[in-house]
């Protein structure tokens, strides 16, 4: 873990990417290239159903200073400029996408050794503002995320969440949905030499008395193969291998299978991210 607590985006997200990192059901392809000046270009397209959706993302690296430019088949720009560190700890990143002239953002980051901050506000007559924070340290943290629109004047997000962490495990709790979701998490690490863990999740929801149990598993085979595998109370089973066939080159497949109806299809999921 890195020093301190980090963000509130942190607290559980180790079981959240053991959960849900890389499974999916479409077709994606990614290739990576850069030219003699350092620029990074990455294109992707991704097939979902009869559906293609494509786009083109250009990265240029400036001393500390990195801006991205997106290009999508819907023929929206996104760029995002991201000053890293102009001050010990802090972090400012600049948003917006055209042609929505109401996407504009700025965001600051700031990480202590017993605090991250994030805070950002809409570039609006009325924006969207949003605050998180995390107090704590390596073991035992607490924070809240908050977003406030100025325009009806009421908050749009209510959230607050704990974290506890030792060595081999990280436990959270979390206060999501202005109070109507509470979701606990576990990440447990088996064996640090095949990177094997387990993580869990339990959602439940006070509106509708629903909860959803999500358990999920990883091992690697080898140095440069991943398999995962995750079952949820409903009966949904997933299941991925991930290979590493060249530095920073992988390739995965995944599919799920409804066990209470097996007769249905199974959901394959290929995704190719080729970098050279």
């Amino acid at each position: 873990m890195g020093k301190g607590p980090g963000l509130y985006s942190d607290i559980g997200k180790k079981a959240r990417d053991i959960l849900y990192k890389d499974y999916q059901s479409d077709h994606k392809f990614t290739i990576t290239t850069y030219t003699s000046t350092g620029v990074a270009i990455t294109s992707s397209g991704t097939k979902k159903g009869e559906l293609f959706l494509a786009d083109v993302n250009t990265q240029l690296k400036n001393k500390n200073i990195t801006t991205d430019i997106k290009v999508d088949t819907n023929s929206n720009l996104f760029t995002t400029i991201t000053i890293d560190e102009p001050a010990p700890g802090l972090k400012t990143i600049f948003s917006f996408k055209v042609p929505d002239q109401k996407s504009g953002k700025v965001e600051l980051q700031y990480l202590h050794e017993y605090a991250g901050i994030s805070t950002s506000i809409g570039l609006t007559a009325s924006p969207i503002v949003n605050f998180s924070g995390v107090a704590g340290n390596n073991s035992v943290s607490l924070g809240t995320d908050l977003s406030f629109d100025t325009a009806t004047g009421n908050f749009t997000k209510c959230n607050a969440g704990f974290s506890f962490s030792t060595a081999d495990l990280i436990a959270s709790l979390a206060l999501n949905d202005k109070a109507d979701t509470l979701t606990a998490s576990y990440y447990h690490t088996v064996s640090p030499l095949t990177n094997t863990a387990v993580g869990a999740e339990l959602i439940h929801s006070f509106s509708s008395n629903e909860n959803t149990l999500t358990i999920g598993t990883q091992h690697a085979l080898d140095p440069l193969t991943m398999v995962k595998a995750r079952v949820n109370n409903y009966g949904k089973a997933s299941a991925l291998i991930q290979h590493e066939w060249r530095p920073k080159s992988l390739f995965t497949i995944s599919g799920e299978v409804d066990t209470r109806a097996i007769e249905k299809s199974a959901k394959i999921g290929l995704a190719l991210a080729l970098k050279p």
